[in-house]
């Protein structure tokens, strides 16, 4: 813990906490500051101008990120006949039916996405309760209900991030990994950035974008200034 410790306040004493950094040299910050054993995750929080208990200030929405999210990313997919052999072509990790409705029941949860064709929405409602809470039902709104489901898969395991905004008006996501280096999670972060601008919704007034930290997992969060984001005021 000590050493925890002592490597959290060198990394602090880099970062100006009144400074608002432009991306390439807050990615650089970020991995320069994690220095865990571990490949930490880098995420970004984002405060919206929103208000989440008005239903028309939703905002939600998935994009493919430039060079995925490093690391690998378990698929299973509902789908029956000619839409479960192009999942399984695809890569799916699974694809199934009521044999997979069995296996969650029996409290399986080994993966990461659930993809899921139209007409078997009926079949994946008897494990909503189970899906929902996990952020795993899915939702044709990101892309996870479609017909083209072995698209859908191969999006998957490249690195498409989902994302919402929470109770408090936060986005929280992971754009990758420390391993992937500055310049790719600089370039990761732009394209989540500009999904979430676009994602904005008609009813928001004043500034959409309110604040924007970056940091690695066990790291000090790293400023960013918005100005460099297109549509972010």
């Amino acid at each position: 813990m000590a050493k925890k410790g002592k490597n959290y306040r060198s990394s602090k004493e880099k970062i100006k906490s009144t400074t608002r950094y432009m991306s390439g040299e807050a990615m650089k910050l970020v991995v320069d500051s994690a220095k865990a054993k571990f490949d930490e995750s880098i995420d970004v929080a984002v405060r919206l101008g929103v208000d989440p208990k008005q239903s028309d200030q939703q905002v939600r929405g998935a994009v493919s990120l430039p060079h995925g999210l490093g690391k690998t990313v378990r698929v299973i997919v509902f789908a029956k006949g000619p839409k479960e052999a192009e999942a399984k072509a695809a890569g799916a990790d699974l694809v199934g039916a009521d044999d997979l409705v069995e296996k969650i029941q029996g409290g399986w949860l080994d993966f990461d996405k659930c993809l899921a064709t139209p007409d078997m929405m009926a079949t994946v409602s008897k494990v909503a309760k189970v899906l929902g809470p996990r952020g795993l039902m899915p939702n044709p709104k990101v892309g996870t209900v479609t017909m083209a489901v072995g698209q859908a898969v191969e999006a998957e395991k490249k690195g498409k991030l989902a994302f919402r905004v929470d109770k408090a008006g936060i986005v929280h996501a992971s754009i990758g990994r420390k391993s992937m280096g500055a310049e790719k999670l600089k370039d990761n972060y732009l394209a989540f950035m500009n999904a979430l601008v676009k994602a904005k919704p008609p009813s928001s007034k004043g500034n959409y974008l309110r604040g924007i930290a970056v940091s690695a997992t066990m790291s000090p969060g790293v400023r960013l200034d918005m100005t460099e984001i297109e549509g972010a005021v």
